[in-house]
Formats: C-alpha cells, sequence, structure tokens
C-alpha cells in the first residue's frame, strides 16, 4: 500500500505494457509481414488492429490459414513468427523517456504499476530480460480478470494492489481503449501513441504526447493535477505529425 504522497497530489503512476513501456506491437506486425510474405502474400494493415486488448495469435493463423488453402502447417507458421518475433526482441529496451520517468516517479514517492491485457508470462518475461523487475511496485495483467480493455477491470486490479484510489493515480497509455479503459476506473490519463496509432486519437486523454521524452514526469503531473476534467490537451513537438 502507497502510504505517500507524489507530485500533484498523486500518489502512483500505473503504465500500459505492449506499445507503451516497449514497441513490441512494431515487432507484432513485422513478425506477421514475414509470414504473409513466406507464403508469397502481403499484409494488409487496413482493420490490423482491433479495438480491444488480447491476443489475436489464433485470428491471424485462422486469417493466413484461409488466405493459404490447404498446404497451411499452423504449427510451423506459428513457430516461425515467434522465433522471427523473439530474435526482434533481444535487443529491445523500453520506449524513449520511460526509464527517466520511473527514476523521476521514484524520486518523487510515487509507486509504480503496470496494467496489461497480455498474460503475466509475456510481461515479466520482458521485464526480466531488460532488468527492470524491480522498477514495478505491481504488474496486473489481463489472465487475471475477466475482459480485457476497453474494460476496466486490469485497473481497478492495479489499484487495489496499490491500494491509491483512481483519482490519485495517473495511467499512461498508447491506444484509445487503453485510455477509456483508465477513464472508467476513474483514473488520470495521459496517452503516448505507439507508431500505429495517430495522436490525435488519444484526444480523449487528459494529456497526449508524441514520447515520453518530451516532457519530464513532473511536467506532465503538473499539467493534469490542473485539469478539471478531460479535455483532451495534445502536447506537440516539432518532430510531430498529425493527420
Amino acid at each position: 500500500m502507497v502510504s505517500g504522497l507524489g507530485n500533484g497530489g498523486f500518489g502512483a503512476v500505473v503504465f500500459d505494457f505492449d506499445g507503451l513501456l516497449m514497441d513490441t506491437e512494431s515487432t507484432l506486425v513485422e513478425g506477421w509481414r514475414a509470414e504473409w510474405a513466406y507464403h508469397g502474400l502481403s499484409l494488409d494493415l487496413d482493420g490490423f488492429w482491433p479495438d480491444h486488448g488480447g491476443n489475436l495469435t489464433e485470428h491471424r493463423l485462422d486469417q493466413l490459414a484461409a488466405l493459404v488453402g490447404p498446404s497451411f502447417d499452423r504449427a510451423t507458421s506459428h513457430a516461425r513468427f515467434s522465433a522471427h518475433r523473439r530474435r526482434m526482441h533481444v535487443s529491445m529496451d523500453f520506449r524513449p523517456g520511460i526509464r527517466d520517468w520511473l527514476r523521476e516517479a521514484r524520486q518523487m514517492g510515487l509507486a509504480c504499476a503496470i496494467a496489461s491485457s497480455s498474460r503475466s508470462l509475456w510481461v515479466s518475461g520482458h521485464l526480466a530480460r531488460v532488468g527492470a523487475v524491480e522498477l514495478f511496485d505491481v504488474v496486473a495483467t489481463g489472465d487475471e480478470v475477466a475482459a480485457h480493455k476497453p474494460d476496466p477491470g486490469v485497473y481497478l486490479l492495479a489499484l487495489d494492489r496499490l491500494g491509491v484510489e483512481a483519482h490519485r493515480a495517473v495511467a499512461v497509455e498508447d491506444t484509445p481503449h487503453g485510455i477509456t479503459a483508465a477513464t472508467v476506473a476513474g483514473m488520470v490519463t495521459v496517452g503516448i501513441p505507439n507508431p500505429y496509432v495517430d495522436i490525435n486519437r488519444l484526444d480523449h486523454a487528459d494529456l497526449a504526447l508524441a514520447s515520453a521524452a518530451d516532457l519530464p514526469l513532473a511536467e506532465v503531473l503538473s499539467r493534469v493535477s490542473r485539469r478539471p476534467g478531460h479535455d483532451g490537451e495534445i502536447f506537440y513537438t516539432e518532430f510531430d505529425v498529425a493527420t
């Protein structure tokens, strides 16, 4: 349980995992793109991204099976996709600015947590790989709740484990359905889009940034603590191309 309050009256920062802490969304796309190409096909990203969290591997394999036909070997395809993705993950660390935010959070006395729709083994494995297990006080994952985001269940579980009231916690998300989940849970929200999300789709967050490297965490918390409601400030940098 968190006993103290950090900057802006907050007690905790709760991070999504895939696409937010680590750019595993890009390896997901490249992994499936390679598998489609193996069969002489081109992956169409139109409609690729769902409006909910969770693992869609079986759905992707179903799609590929329908395209390839009777010769499709599901187990071999899955193994090849997974091996290719693991190779891409070997050198992957947190996205820019994230480690700085985690250090700032500790300096301000804030607890840090993860609320992810992914499985516990997926999240814990990546954290162990980059030596980051001890950076988080709480990890809540999709295999511990009944429904994926935009359902707020995984955020409510994280808050319960932290012992922090929802309005005293900031959720950091990369997708519209993640922002919705945290908002429904009663949290303040910060959006940082992954490479496949237009920042303007995160306009229902209290604050949206192109990258965690754009502002120090203290400034982010100061800004959202002053916001009377969810009126969606978007912070553009000179490097943004928002369409």
